[in-house]
């Protein structure tokens, strides 16, 4: 017997609204937090996902699967894949609506084994939004852009304020944060924006 997943995204939603100032297709995405496990540089056993701004509403992003990622013997450990993929898709809403938002719901589904030094590449795209709900979804797949999808993902993310962060979140790190786009933006001329 076969699992019929439910219509997503599973509400009534307006197409997203891709911020003016969003970054074009085409561009590299940078580290948006240096001790993020998702993307920054800092974490030596980190996902150091890379990500690249596409076409229609997606991000494309990609990892490869180290020793230190296992969890089965030579194989990624789905808890991480689930990271890879929350990654992937705060990265395409926080790039693409320019808006703070944190993970309401992540769903993943596991269709092939994601062996150690393969590298998934992971295609998110946005869904819709109702209200402060954001809608988005993912394929990752083996070893190239066209591989065989391997991992597929639906999330919701809800937007917060940034008081969220400040409030939550660990002062030393805001700061660290804070300095650090501080410099990114004089060095870019570009206004600070949280990326979840």
């Amino acid at each position: 017997m076969s699992r019929v997943s439910p219509p997503w995204p599973p509400v009534d939603v307006e197409p997203p609204a891709v911020h003016p100032k969003a970054p074009s297709p085409g561009t590299e995405l940078g580290v948006h937090f240096d001790e993020c496990f998702g993307c920054g540089d800092d974490i030596e056993a980190g996902l150091h996902l890379r990500s690249t701004i596409g076409e229609e509403h997606t991000v494309h992003s990609k990892f490869t699967v180290t020793p230190a990622h296992q969890g089965a013997p030579g194989l990624a450990h789905g808890g991480l894949l689930a990271c890879a993929f929350d990654e992937a898709l705060g990265s395409t809403v926080g790039n693409l609506l320019r808006r703070p938002a944190v993970t309401g719901k992540l769903e993943t589904d596991f269709r092939r084994p994601v062996p150690v030094g393969s590298t998934l590449y992971i295609e998110a795209r946005l869904d819709g939004t109702a209200g402060r709900k954001i809608y988005v979804s993912a394929d990752g797949r083996l070893d190239a852009p066209d591989g065989p999808v391997a991992v597929r993902a639906r999330g919701l993310f809800v937007e917060v304020g940034f008081e969220h962060f400040s409030t939550h979140g660990d002062p030393q790190a805001m700061e660290k944060l804070a300095e650090a786009q501080r410099n990114n933006r004089r060095t870019r001329g570009e206004e600070w924006e949280i990326n979840p």
